[in-house]
């Protein structure tokens, strides 16, 4: 139409421009597998990863500014798989303990499966700011952080403004010692306690936390209640 400012989609920038993409992914997934098969820590050549690829280092570079963009984008790669596996268990499903467990196990058990992504997750390629892994605890800390403002809002306690404000960051302080422990202990030669202990203590320490800080507001929790006869037990209580 004459005269029509807007701009027609160009086919062709498109296609080149999904082109990249899927390239761009062809080079992560390949650099995610050559990690997977080394171990923990040891040295991943640009070449290894191209030759993964089916591509020239030249060709790898056209996708990536350096070798710390590479490394940043693989980090987020492997922290968004963690995330997508951590997400789906942070629900108001089960007991308090059982809910922390579950979230902490999951965790666990994918540093556990994958410990060369674990432990290039956690090493430091940014320059500046907050790297991947740190990222991806503050997306888990929100979620968290809303999983327990959602149950004070149906338990109907009335927080002041000062302690509905502290909940973040006392949440993304817990989540931040949770990763720290996992870490800590995945970092340790002989990986002691086993992992169901150390789950288990975890799970122990932030269910202190959550207890002792719900009793402060008035709101008594038992260990083997579940969410839903707490919220049973509330709603009948303030009727």
């Amino acid at each position: 139409m004459a005269g029509d400012p807007t701009p027609r989609p160009d086919g062709r920038q498109a296609r080149w421009d999904r082109h990249n993409q899927e390239r761009r992914q062809r080079i992560l997934d390949a650099a995610l597998s050559v990690v997977e098969e080394g171990e923990p820590g040891a040295e991943v050549h640009v070449q290894q990863i191209a030759d993964r690829a089916g591509l020239s280092r030249t060709v790898v570079y056209r996708h990536f500014a350096d070798r710390a963009d590479l490394d940043r984008a693989v980090q987020a790669e492997i922290v968004d798989a963690l995330y997508a596996e951590l997400l789906p268990e942070v629900t108001l499903e089960g007991t308090i303990p059982q809910i922390v467990e579950r979230i902490v196990a999951t965790y666990v058990g994918w540093a556990v499966t994958h410990p060369a992504l674990h432990r290039l997750a956690e090493q430091d390629s940014s320059t500046s700011g907050p790297g991947p892994l740190q990222h991806g605890i503050e997306r888990i800390a929100l979620a968290v952080a809303e999983l327990i403002t959602t149950a004070f809002d149906l338990l109907e306690v009335e927080l002041g403004e000062d302690e509905r404000a502290s909940v973040d960051p006392l949440v993304f302080g817990l989540v931040g010692a949770v990763f720290s422990a996992v870490r800590r202990w995945m970092s340790r030669p002989d990986r002691v306690p086993p992992a169901p202990v150390i789950v288990s203590l975890v799970t122990d320490s932030v269910w202190y936390l959550l207890q002792g800080h719900a009793r402060t507001l008035g709101v008594p929790l038992e260990r083997d209640e579940p969410i839903e006869v707490l919220l049973a037990r509330s709603r009948s209580t303030s009727g």
